[in-house]
């Protein structure tokens, strides 16, 4: 209705969008409204497309030949093709305005069949005929390093050669001398077979008596073998039980080292307390025993006083004429002190 058309393309179709001689959008998978009568929208596919190709081409031998194959390539800059070729709809969307669409697979397979025809000529009959995945490698490579296809704005993904295929006539000729070939191999092969069952009866006999040797020596090898194991096994065990006692020797020196150690520090310990104690008790030789008394004394020991008091009525026992002590008298002396 009045001139606006609603387009929307798939996710392989990039559309351009183009309004006075210029591009307003231009992107993959678009969807959008637009006015015709000023708008032209071109629609270049970006998914990949395979070309059938068949060519007619000459050996290096001057023999013909038919190559058959197929092309993979896809638009990678679709805007250096829809300025190269005429990708514009038509206005009902039916389908494009020009034939240029169906051109850009043709200027590719025109450009494989020159590369191929190079690489045919480079190699005689037989050799072109088994070089079918050689050929397309080499093709391929110089499509995908091509300037030329760069400037067409597509990548070459895939080149494959089906089959490479001569004339009848002289696809028997091959055919006949391959027979022939195959015929005298067979004839050879039966010649070869019989020599080999006479030499391989000989090898028959020779091997077993190789056999016997070789179980004998091995007999042999394994009775040094265990034997050297074996005093291995001793020579080690000697080993173990010397390092055993070595250890225990070593554990018993340490030991007496210890023992020893410990009688010096009792000993040096004993010599630290006696002195101690002989320095405490000398400046108690020294004194007077009245003055260790008196001393006594002010502990104020019941029992003790009253052994000092007899002590020295004991002392004093001269001097005085009579003294009567009664248990009694020391009894209430000895309570009177404890109160």
């Amino acid at each position: 209705m009045f001139g606006i058309r609603y387009i929307k393309a798939g996710p392989t179709q990039h559309i351009l969008h183009y309004k006075d001689g210029k591009v307003v959008r231009s992107g993959t998978g678009l969807a959008f409204f637009y006015y015709q009568p000023t708008s032209s929208i071109a629609v270049v596919p970006v998914s990949s497309a395979d070309v059938p190709f068949i060519f007619n081409e000459m050996t290096a031998d001057f023999q013909p030949i038919t190559v058959q194959g197929q092309l993979t390539y896809r638009i990678t800059d679709a805007e250096l093709v829809a300025s190269l070729l005429n990708y514009t709809v038509s206005k009902a969307g039916a389908g494009y305005e020009s034939e240029d669409p169906a051109k850009l697979s043709q200027h590719l397979v025109n450009l494989t069949q020159v590369l191929v025809r190079a690489e045919v000529l480079a190699r005689p009959l037989q050799a072109a005929i088994l070089a079918a995945d050689e050929i397309s490698g080499a093709v391929l490579a110089k499509l995908q390093e091509s300037e030329t296809v760069a400037g067409l704005g597509v990548g070459v993904l895939a080149l494959a050669i089906l089959e490479i295929r001569p004339t009848p006539e002289i696809a028997k000729a091959l055919e006949a001398e391959s027979r022939e070939a195959l015929l005298r191999q067979s004839d050879q092969a039966i010649y070869d077979r019989r020599n080999a069952a006479v030499e391989q009866e000989r090898r028959i006999k020779e091997n077993e008596l190789s056999t016997e040797i070789a179980v004998e020596e091995k007999k042999r090898q394994i009775r040094e073998t265990k034997a050297a194991a074996d005093l291995a096994v001793e020579t080690r065990q000697q080993q173990v039980r010397e390092a055993q006692m070595a250890g225990q020797i070593k554990l018993e020196a340490e030991r007496k080292q210890l023992v020893a150690a410990q009688a010096e520090n009792a000993r040096t310990l004993a010599d630290a307390e006696a002195y101690k104690l002989e320095s405490s008790l000398r400046p108690l030789q020294d004194l007077d025993n009245k003055v260790l008394q008196v001393l006594a004394v002010q502990t104020a020991e019941p029992r003790l006083m009253a052994a000092m008091a007899l002590k020295q009525l004991a002392e004093n026992a001269g001097k005085i004429g009579h003294l009567s002590i009664t248990p009694d008298l020391l009894q209430t002396l000895l309570e009177e002190q404890k109160k």
